[in-house]
Formats: structure tokens, sequence, C-alpha cells
């Protein structure tokens, strides 16, 4: 069928406007990057084989603004993180592997519990390497998103230990930034750092127990771990402390400390050194207080974020058989166990909620399910797992089942309206 003269002008324009180019796609953009690969040491037939059929993942793009160490309140990131579960499992890791671990302090000079911390932490000793395809997520992130010259790197480093024979790209997954392995090192540190300790000739963070633990304590001691020395303490300030000066980077002598007051929570003698030290104050002038010295900044490192430096030192204590904190957050609802998250997964379940898996993760289901419960319970719907919704939801499920009466109430005696449902 012929267009009217009437439908001209307006053909006409469309015809006149710019073409819209088509957005590009993974395959294109990795074609750009290959000659940047090769000029990097990355193999032609390594680039090849492993890039071809890669699947853009924009999941990885959503979390590249999104890191819980910076966003989830101190308390809740802790609880899930340093819960008894994960204790008891370090204490049944350090039996089982007491020999290698001291094998691994003789040689990097690190303790057994702050390796051990860092592979609960990391990969919950093992179970848990992520699930992103490792190659798809560097891939998209080279392409998208802030950040893209430090992904190619990573992306590139990956191809050569493929290529070096050290990894196997077959089913290798990791985080969606790219961490991977028992203790979820980078590719460029995996290159720069891992160490084969069990002798084999390959350098196997993600099959070999040995090579992962040898690699962190390697990786601590060449961020200036000292041994021997604590990470820090957990400290009590006087009364009208003036707390203004804090923070990782404000370091005075611990004769400094001592001077103003400062004592150690558990008691025990906090001795007048020159050994710098820092206060680290997490949660304000009315949380949990610390002194923390070198090895906590090796800790640091490892992820720039003092919550997640925090959980591998407080993991250690534990691990060490200590007794936790001895201050309270500053909150009336603290954070879940991951025991404790499950319970209130299945009591959302129990009341009808889909929400995928009851396995202790948060996730976006889960918190919509909660911010729903909490509106009808007439709390702040958050979507929020803590303490106050897990008890309310627990009570409930407690309460016994309202039976009828035994006779039926004359019929003017019924309310006019049911009463509303559980």
């Amino acid at each position: 069928m012929r267009p009217t003269l009437s439908l001209l002008p307006g053909l006409l324009a469309l015809l006149a406007l710019p073409a819209v180019a088509a957005e590009p796609t993974l395959d294109a953009c990795l074609a750009t990057l290959r000659p940047q690969a090769l000029a990097q040491g990355v193999d032609g037939a390594t680039w090849d084989t492993h890039t071809a059929g890669l699947v853009r993942d924009p999941g990885v793009l959503d979390s590249l603004d999104y890191q819980p160490e910076f966003r989830t309140a101190i308390w809740d990131y802790l609880a899930g993180l340093v819960d008894d579960q994960r204790v008891a499992d370090g204490r049944a890791m350090l039996a089982e592997h007491a020999d290698l671990l001291q094998q691994v302090q003789a040689r990097h000079g690190v303790d057994p519990a702050t390796v051990v911390a860092v592979w609960g932490v990391e990969s919950d000793y093992g179970r848990t390497f992520g699930s992103k395809p490792l190659l798809g997520s560097l891939a998209t992130l080279s392409c998208e998103g802030r950040r893209q010259a430090f992904f190619r790197g990573e992306l590139f480093a990956t191809l050569r230990l493929i290529a070096s024979g050290d990894l196997s790209a077959d089913g290798l997954v990791g985080s969606w930034a790219g961490a991977f392995g028992h203790t979820q090192f980078m590719p460029s540190t995996y290159a720069r750092i891992a160490v084969d300790f069990d002798g084999d000739g390959r350098r196997d963070l993600v099959g070999s127990v040995p090579d992962a633990l040898a690699s962190t304590a390697n990786y601590l001691r060449r961020a200036g771990w000292r041994p021997g020395q604590p990470w820090g303490h957990e400290v009590r300030l006087p009364d009208g402390f003036d707390a203004s000066v804090n923070g990782r980077q404000s370091r005075r002598p611990l004769s400094h400390w001592v001077g103003r007051g400062v004592v150690r929570a558990d008691g025990q003698p906090l001795a007048a050194a020159d050994t710098p030290a820092a206060l680290l104050l997490p949660a304000g002038r009315e949380g949990p207080a610390f002194l923390v010295f070198k090895n906590y900044d090796a800790i640091y490192s490892y992820n720039a974020a003092e919550s997640y430096a925090l959980a591998i030192a407080l993991l250690a204590d534990r691990l060490r058989g200590g007794d936790g904190l001895q201050a309270r957050w500053p909150t009336d609802d603290p954070g879940l166990s991951r025991a404790e998250r499950r319970e209130l997964q299945a009591l959302l379940v129990a009341r009808g909620h889909d929400i995928g898996a009851v396995d202790g993760m948060i996730g976006a289901r889960s918190r919509a399910a909660l911010a729903i419960e909490q509106a009808r319970l007439g709390r702040e719907a958050d979507g929020r797992a803590g303490q106050a919704i897990l008890a309310a939801l627990r009570s409930e499920a407690a309460a016994p089942a309202e039976t009828p009466p035994a006779e039926t109430p004359p019929v003017d005696s019924l309310p006019v309206e049911p009463p509303p449902a559980r």
C-alpha cells in the first residue's frame, strides 16, 4: 500500500532525523579491548577462547555502588559475621588444620586465629565462594560503569592466570567484583601474592586450602603484619573524655592514651609504651571503643572498611577464646545472627510470604516481606531485620490459636465487623 500524499511530509521528517546508534554489545566492547589485553601479556588464543560467548551481567553494575561494609549499621554487619556459629566452625578449622597453620605461621609470621578469621569472613571456611561467573562479571565491569580501567586489569590478570595453569576457567565463580577462592583474592592480588604451599606446582586458591591460607598470611605479612603483636584492644573511656581525636589515621603513643585515662575493657593492664595507637569509635562516643595498632592496618588493607577489619579482628579474638565485646552498641534493636535470620525468614514464610530460600541472607524479597509485617504491626516499615521484628513475629507464632466458644452466642452479640486476620 502506497502512502497517501497527506502522510508524505511526516515520513520525510522521520527520514531526516539522525540515526540512533545501537547500544554496543559486550562482544563489541571486548573486541576493542583485545589489543590492550595482548599488550599486557594475555595470549591471543587465551583471549579468544575465554571471552567468546561471555554474557553481560547487569546485576554486577547494581552491586558496584552498594557495599554492605559502608551501608549497613555496624551492629547488623558484625552480628552476622561474628556469630556463635562462625566461632564454633572456626575453632573446628583451627583444630582440623592445626599442623598446617603452625607451618604457615612459621613461614609467614601470622597467627592461626587471624588467618582462620579471614577465611571465615571471606568464604565461611570455603562454603561460599560466590555465585557470579568470574569472567562474565569482570567483562561486564570492564565495559560499563565506573572504574572500567581497574576491572580491565583484573580481567587481563585472570586470563594470564588461566594461561599459566594456576586457574581453571571451568566453573570459575566469585563475588560480583571478581574476588574468588577460599579467601577471596582479586586476580591481580592473586598474581602478586599467592604462594604454592602444598608444592604441587600450582598456586591454587580455589582447590587448595594450604595454598589459600598461606597466601592469606603472605598478604598480611607483606601489608605490614608484626608477628607476636596484637591488632588492638577494646577499651573504656573515662567520663568526660574528649573523643574528638579519633580515627585510624590519628595516631598517638600508647602512653598518651593511658595518660588520658583510657583502660582496657577486660581489665588487663595497658602498657604505657611508645607504640603508636589510634582510637576507633565506630558507633560514636556511646558505643564500643578500640585502640588499634599496626596489625589492624594490615587487616584493614585486605578490604578497606572499618567494619570489615573489625569483623576479622573480633572473630580472631573469639577464636582465641575471648568472650566478645564488653560494651553494647548504642541501639535498642540489635542485629541478628545468621541462625536468627533464618528463623526470621521461616516466620515470614509461615505468614505466606514468598522470599525464596530460607538461607539467612536478607535480600530484596525478605526486606519487602519485613516491611509489610512492620507496617501491619504499626512499626517503621524499613525492611530491616532486627531483634524487635523477630521478637514480635515469634510472639505471634507462639500465641495459642483461638478456639471457638462452646456455645454459639446470640446473633445480636456478634461483632458487626470480623476481627482482623492474623
